[in-house]
């Protein structure tokens, strides 16, 4: 009988989310390829074999009966370094006070910026490790982590340098995004910036990330600035990325789709012909509806729409100081009951199409035989139950490369 490392036995639902390694669009996204009293082996941290009674002699066997097996989730949004949080804004954010007003009293990113800028590359190390370690408790084994709480060369290069270390040090796999156009710093010109940004920063960050990104929003960066940045990252192999239409319809869902970006995030007020522009161009729309639940916004993405239209559409936390959470089981939730996503399309979004928005569905986002094995096993005996038991952590093991953690 042949030796595995690892044996996962009697899962009372295992889901593969096997198939073509390409985003999954409208009703693949309902398709979690469920193998009821499945099993898994896994080998030098890759899964060897995915079935039903498998058959080897292993150094480990984990008992999943009445467990819900499936791969570990993948966070494809989050700006994971920084130091300054702003627990301080809440009361103000409570009283009605609009955010440009807190921005005024000394709050809002230029709060974090100067934290951030302040912090040493050690502390934003040992705060952004707790985070991750946090994310990992709760099954999130892959981030993408984005830059712009620097806004200056040198606190960018820093910010890309801490999540190098990260990737080297931590267990989770941790993929960068240049954000170097996050905000415009205080007394400049949005277009000195954006030249700063194109002539000095760009050059630095080849070899440190792996995206670049853009806040394109009215009165942030423009469509045709988006486009100038997103544009010259290209140049120096950076694919591109952009946060588009989160507060008004700005065009950046267009944009995407023209500049071929890898995804394109938040699209609360994108417009029909956007998405479709997206939808054709297999643009991953990355939905974060954790950021209107914490800024008690009444608008969500419209997902049921975006769906509809045929985008591929991934899930993520946003984890930021201004949304400050680490769990993925609290965005597949809200997923389902504030954007009326299906428990499997909000599971396929936070795990394999998550995967395709930071360009890893070779590597990770389903349990398929030669992937790294990535699995998480959950106290749930079915995975509709993910959805319907909120507030706890529903974790039971994590396996992070073929080893328990």
């Amino acid at each position: 009988m042949e030796s595995v490392d690892l044996l996962i036995t009697h899962a009372s639902e295992l889901l593969t989310l096997k198939g073509p390694a390409k985003p999954r669009v409208r009703k693949q996204m309902r398709n979690l390829g469920i193998m009821k009293n499945g099993s898994v082996a896994i080998k030098n941290g890759v899964i060897f074999d995915v079935g039903k009674h498998l058959r080897y002699k292993a150094d480990t066997i984990l008992d999943a009966s009445g467990k819900l097996v499936m791969p570990g989730f993948v966070d494809p949004h989050t700006h994971l370094v920084f130091a300054g949080s702003r627990e301080f804004e809440l009361d103000l954010k409570l009283a009605g006070v609009p955010y440009m007003e807190i921005l005024k009293r000394g709050g809002g990113i230029f709060y974090t910026v100067k934290e951030t800028r302040k912090a040493t590359p050690a502390q934003l190390l040992q705060q952004s490790k707790k985070r991750l370690g946090t994310m990992l408790s709760y099954g999130t084994m892959s981030c993408e982590a984005k830059t712009g709480y620097g806004l200056d060369v040198e606190t960018e290069l820093k910010l890309l340098k801490v999540q190098k270390k990260l990737q080297e040090t931590h267990p989770m796999d941790i993929v960068s995004t240049f954000l170097g156009a996050h905000a415009i710093p205080s007394g400049q010109k949005s277009n000195e910036y954006v030249k700063l940004v194109i002539d000095e920063m760009l050059p630095k960050v080849k070899g440190l990330a792996r995206f670049c990104d853009v806040f394109c929003e009215k009165g942030v960066f423009t469509v045709a600035q988006a486009n100038r940045i997103l544009t010259a990252g290209k140049q120096y192999g950076l694919l591109p990325k952009i946060h588009a239409d989160e507060i008004v319809d700005t065009g950046g869902a267009s944009l995407a789709a023209k500049i071929g970006a890898m995804s394109a995030d938040h699209l609360l007020q994108s417009s029909d012909a956007g998405l479709q522009a997206m939808a054709r161009q297999q643009v991953t729309g990355v939905l974060l509806p954790a950021t209107p639940f914490c800024l008690m916004m009444q608008q969500y993405a419209s997902a049921r729409r975006i769906i509809d239209l045929g985008v591929p559409v991934a899930l993520a936390t946003d984890l930021n100081p201004n949304c400050w959470t680490e769990n993925m089981q609290f965005i597949v939730q809200l997923a389902c009951l504030k954007m009326q996503m299906t428990p499997a399309e909000a599971i396929t979004a936070a795990t394999f199409n998550a995967s395709c928005a930071i360009g890893l569905q070779q590597k990770i986002g389903s349990l398929e035989k030669g992937k790294q094995a990535d699995v998480l096993i959950l106290d749930c005996p079915n995975h509709q139950f993910l959805s319907y038991h909120f507030g706890v952590n529903l974790v039971d093991t994590v396996i992070k490369k073929g080893r328990i953690l």
